[in-house]
């Protein structure tokens, strides 16, 4: 099986300015995530890896680059998902670590549980040994701006900000499909601007913005969190490739109906278990990047599509 890697740094109202940032740095990630793939990595390993260097990138909404809640706080959600065997792990309203994804797949391989919640999830990551940083060392000036403006403005509490909000980062997100033929994909998010203290994202449910089955494909989505939960929407894609949509427009009919049935915006990165891409965003903008061999495919942009050869370093 040929192996293949997909990131995303989140759908939404991304400024301008931004752009070039949120390019950069899903081609770091895709780039690095499959480089773990081409030396006969796992899935799973690439996966977490191109997620982890997505979290470190203050243009992103995860780790580092988190928005703030109602109070001024960094809480993170992530979830992982194994597709050979349905194994995953997640986690929500976690503080104080830089690296949520890596503790959601502590979750899954060391726990009987699926998620884990707020101090508790904290509580295990102590227990396995992650550093807890130092209170507010997640916090960039860019959230602080967010949360100021939110505040004053008020707008529409979607994941990544509207016209009046300029929270516009997002969700991060990979799958991938390895040589064995065997699917994961990752999910990270600091959640929504100016959300409420305690607010669980679509990021930590299995089903709405992670999954992975070899039989069918992995899928990982990003955009207005809580519509994403009611329409299950990673499992919802799946089922249209299960049921013999191809995964491009299987990505994108599901994303047509959140958006005609609940007016929010949303996007999704697919693979197929055959290795099969979909691509697909109802938002403005969403910025998402792969690379096939020698060749990385990237865009942020409806319809965008540019590629460029990879040279080894």
């Amino acid at each position: 099986m040929e192996p293949i890697l997909i990131v995303h740094g989140g759908a939404g109202d991304i400024k301008d300015s931004r752009v070039p940032d949120k390019i950069k740095g899903v081609k770091i990630a895709a780039k690095a995530g499959y480089k773990i793939l081409k030396n006969g990595g796992t899935a799973l390993d690439a996966v977490e890896t191109a997620v982890r260097i997505l979290e470190d990138d203050e243009s992103m909404n995860a780790g580092r680059g988190s928005v703030l809640n109602l109070d001024g706080e960094v809480e993170m959600d992530a979830s992982i998902m194994d597709g050979s065997t349905l194994a995953a792990g997640a986690v929500t309203i976690v503080r104080d670590i830089a690296h949520p994804i890596s503790l959601a797949r502590l979750v899954m391989e060391r726990t009987p549980h699926v998620l884990l919640a707020g101090p508790g999830a904290n509580k295990f990551a102590e227990e396995q040994g992650i550093p807890r940083l130092l209170p507010g060392s997640l916090i960039t000036p860019f959230a602080k701006e967010a949360l100021k403006e939110f505040k004053k403005k008020g707008g529409s509490l979607t994941e990544i900000g509207g016209k009046d909000n300029p929270g516009d980062v997002g969700t991060v997100g990979a799958v991938a499909l390895d040589s064995q033929g065997h699917l994961a994909a990752a999910t990270s998010t600091g959640g929504i601007n100016g959300k409420m203290v305690g607010r669980s994202s679509d990021t930590s449910l299995i089903g709405s913005g992670t999954y992975a089955d070899d039989e069918i494909g992995g899928v990982s989505t990003t955009g207005h969190g809580d519509s994403i939960i009611k329409v299950c929407m990673a499992y919802a894609i799946l089922k249209n490739i299960e049921n013999g949509s191809d995964p491009q427009k299987a990505t994108q009919s599901v994303l047509d109906k959140m958006s005609a049935k609940l007016n929010n915006t949303a996007g999704a990165i697919t693979i197929s278990k055959t290795g099969e891409i979909g691509v697909g965003f109802s938002s403005k903008r969403m910025s998402w990047a792969y690379q096939k061999a020698d060749t990385i495919y990237f865009g942020i942009e409806q319809e965008e599509v540019q590629s460029e050869k990879v040279i080894d370093e």
